[in-house]
């Protein structure tokens, strides 16, 4: 799902890194509209933001644009909140009467919705949307599903370094360049400044760990779409690598298992903020929570490193969608609703107003020249971001906690890596079978 700033409160969050939701619900019975009514008023269920204020400006910016070109048209927006969303959204899959037209939605939640036979497909319109051709390819794959397209990527989300700056003058160090010299930098931090985690990690933080996965070559799976059914890649040779990698940074030398081995993405940003840390990796939805912290004003981001120098380590692009249920009776103006909410200039607008990443290179790009702090992320995404396995399964194994446990058994020494990445696989393809 997300990773924003609610997030940071709570995901991106969905955690995002957690975002953990119930296992699959059975997928509905068809409620496909029969109809496609050109007026009328569309029921609309957005997001609650932790400041909502903002993003109803921005909404009501779009409503207007709307309006314009649908004067017998109305919109009826009711904002709902994140953590319950899953238990209201797939109750409306089966009951069309009170459901909405269009929905936020999480984009990890793609694939167990379109299980659900709750979202409409919208290839044929998304591909025929100008706007549509500027979206980034990670964002892009988060509507889309056994090469169908479900909905419009609302905003992105990825995560970076953050670096004290003013630890590093001190110990006279530079960021960075690869993901070996990160290790390095962390443990001498440690050692000369006891007091602080080199690195903040967290056993619990799965997307502040898979870029190192998918640096040293690995996945979480492979297969999906037309090149069938997914299997766990997580214990293949180059994932194992990168597990290694990560939990080697959990023990007395940088990060210490018996204190890090429990904390989660929102633990180790907070360790930063407070200034317990000289470094973490955090979202640009997290910045606002160094700002507010003990960090303030000390603090550097850059693009988190990969395994050669030059290289950027892939991030997960976390975000929100915006999707139109089947059982709408108003599809084509659900459609141009959509665009309205989606396109260009409402993520301008969210940009400047939440500092919601845009999803059109084009526009992230202009966003970043008004907002150079955003450009590590920026360069993050354009070197390439990540995305989970679309398939329902994927919230199986991410409310199951699967590599959490994983990591955790690996920082606090109850498995080797081989043994407890062998159990992950294992647990995975269970979940990967059962989604069918």
């Amino acid at each position: 799902m997300k990773l924003s700033a609610r997030i940071a409160v709570p995901v991106a969050a969905l955690a995002v890194a957690g975002l953990a939701v119930t296992g699959c619900a059975p997928s509905t019975s068809d409620n496909s509209a029969k109809t496609d009514e050109k007026s009328g008023t569309l029921r609309v269920w957005l997001f609650q933001e932790v400041n909502n204020k903002p993003k109803e400006e921005v909404v009501s910016a779009a409503l207007a644009a709307f309006k314009k070109d649908h004067p017998d048209a109305k919109a009826d927006i009711t904002y709902i909140p994140v953590d319950t969303r899953a238990q209201k959204i797939k109750a409306a899959f089966n009951d069309p009467k009170s459901a909405p037209d269009v929905i936020e939605y999480g984009n990890t939640d793609t694939a167990g919705y379109v299980k659900d036979g709750g979202l409409a497909d919208l290839t044929k319109e998304f591909d025929a949307w100008s706007d549509a051709k500027d979206t980034d390819p990670a964002a892009k794959q988060s509507v889309t599903v056994n090469g169908k397209i479900y909905g419009a990527p609302l905003f992105v989300g990825v995560r970076a370094l953050y670096y004290r700056t003013d630890v590093f003058k001190d110990l006279g160090l530079k960021p960075p360049a690869t993901l070996d010299e990160l290790t390095e930098t962390a443990k001498k931090v440690h050692k000369e400044r006891p007091e602080l985690y080199g690195l903040a990690v967290g056993g619990a933080y799965t997307y502040g760990a898979m870029p190192f996965i998918w640096a040293n070559g690995g996945d979480i799976a492979t297969g999906g779409g037309d090149k069938g059914a997914f299997t766990a890649a997580i214990d293949s040779d180059a994932s194992k690598r990168g597990i290694t990698a990560y939990t080697a940074l959990f023990g007395n030398d940088n990060c210490p298992a018996a204190k890090c081995a429990q904390m989660g993405g929102n633990d180790t940003v907070q360790a930063f903020a407070s200034g317990k840390a000289a470094m973490a990796i955090g979202g640009d939805f997290n910045r606002q929570a160094v700002e507010d912290g003990a960090a303030k004003g000390k603090y550097g981001i850059v693009p988190l490193p990969g395994v050669k120098a030059g290289q950027i380590a892939p991030a997960f692009a976390g975000g929100n969608n915006i999707g139109i249920l089947k059982s709408s009776k108003h599809r084509t103006l659900a459609v141009d609703l959509m665009k309205s909410l989606a396109g260009k200039a409402s993520q301008n607008k969210l940009f400047d107003a939440m500092g919601f990443l845009p999803t059109y290179t084009d526009v992230r790009q202009e966003a970043a020249k008004r907002r150079p702090y955003v450009a590590p992320f920026v360069k993050t995404l354009a070197a390439g971001a990540k995305f989970v396995p679309a398939t329902p399964a994927w919230q199986t194994i991410d409310s199951s906690l699967v590599l959490p446990t994983m990591f955790q058994e690996i920082a606090s020494g109850r498995k080797d890596v081989d043994a407890a990445s062998a159990a992950a696989a294992k647990k995975m393809n269970s979940a990967f079978s059962s989604a069918g």
